[in-house]
């Protein structure tokens, strides 16, 4: 573990300096895009008005002999196009592969400036992150990248899961960490092939009763690992994301997990399907109703002590809290999407 006195401090000459916070940004939806396919970066300028964070994938769903073209194709859409508020990440190959070297000496030096965040998958501890940390430093030094690239990580092994608050704290660099179900059941050896979302098997069954029907209800499959993860991501000082949902013929199951996610913390999701775009942008967005009660509660204390009673409820500086939370996301939300500073009457 670093010492407090050198844990900011640029790990190679002519590095930028890290990060002492992290900037603020809105980034309910990851967009996942194949950036191997021509007819899919043409769509990218539209998208950006539409997403909050452009990614470019290079690893799973790219074929093997489209690895390169995966690369090359990122590198142009990111400097063919003006990202404005809109973020630009990519995941490369995880670093056991044979590809990752090459994406991160080829994409640094040609877009790096232009880069928010590299997506770093199946990270199993602290060293992952220390490794890319490093490396990272030295290629913005050589290319004169004037600002740090950030580092987000996927939590998709079991081993991972058990490190993850090393992995949060590894780096100043740590923007976030997204769960991924899918890597993760393997990893575990979970009897499922569903990406994301429940199960209809892991239930519980009301008590016996009789000769009456007895009643089920699907368990959260994800509940423990997610909470861990927000609780690694809060204590840290980064962000928390849901991972995939593969089933996009199921847009009402996405919506609910997204949900869950959301109440617990996560700050946004994957979209992986146009789909699934504006499920994100209505979950992860919070309900107008809600910001305004949070609002009563902001007024009602103005220095956040003290107690007091809205509609028959005890408000306190927890509750003051809470309510702090949902008026600081509308009020980037309403920054990003000029719809929802109308529902948050935000001028």
């Amino acid at each position: 573990m670093k010492s407090h006195r050198s844990f900011y401090r640029a790990l190679a000459i002519g590095a930028p300096a890290p990060f002492q916070s992290m900037p603020v940004a809105l980034e309910r939806m990851i967009h996942f895009v194949p950036p191997h396919m021509e007819k899919v970066r043409a769509k990218v300028p539209q998208l950006i008005k539409q997403v909050d964070v452009i990614l470019g994938n290079l690893e799973d769903a790219i074929p093997l002999d489209a690895k390169q073209a995966a690369r090359h194709g990122f590198i142009q859409l990111a400097n063919d196009n003006d990202f404005g508020s809109t973020g630009l990440w990519v995941r490369i190959n995880s670093l056991e592969s044979p590809w990752v070297l090459d994406d991160l000496m080829e994409i640094v030096p040609a877009c790096g400036e232009k880069l928010d965040v590299i997506m770093l998958p199946k990270v199993n501890g602290p060293w992952d992150i220390h490794y890319l940390d490093q490396l990272l430093a030295q290629l913005e030094a050589k290319a004169a990248i004037s600002r740090p690239i950030r580092i987000h990580a996927i939590l998709e092994t079991a081993e991972g899961v058990n490190n993850v608050s090393a992995i949060a704290e590894a780096s100043p660099r740590m923007q976030g960490i997204s769960l991924g179900p899918a890597d993760l059941a393997a990893s575990r050896g979970m009897k499922t092939t569903r990406v994301g979302g429940g199960h209809p098997d892991y239930k519980v069954l009301a008590d016996d009763a009789g000769d009456a029907p007895r009643a089920s209800y699907q368990q959260d499959l994800w509940h423990y690992t997610l909470a861990k993860m927000v609780d690694a991501c809060m204590a840290a000082g980064i962000k928390a994301f849901y991972g995939p949902f593969g089933d996009f013929s199921d847009p009402a199951a996405c919506e609910a997990q997204f949900r869950n996610a959301f109440l617990m913390g996560c700050v946004g999701t994957w979209t992986l399907h146009p789909s699934q775009i504006d499920i994100a942008k209505r979950v992860f967005s919070p309900e107008p109703e809600e910001v305004a009660m949070a609002r009563r509660i902001l007024a009602a204390m103005p220095d956040g002590s003290g107690a007091v009673m809205i509609d028959g409820k005890m408000q306190d500086d927890a509750t003051w809290k809470q309510a702090k939370v949902l008026d600081d996301l509308a009020k980037l939300v309403a920054d990003k999407d000029p719809e929802y500073a109308k529902f948050y009457q935000v001028e």
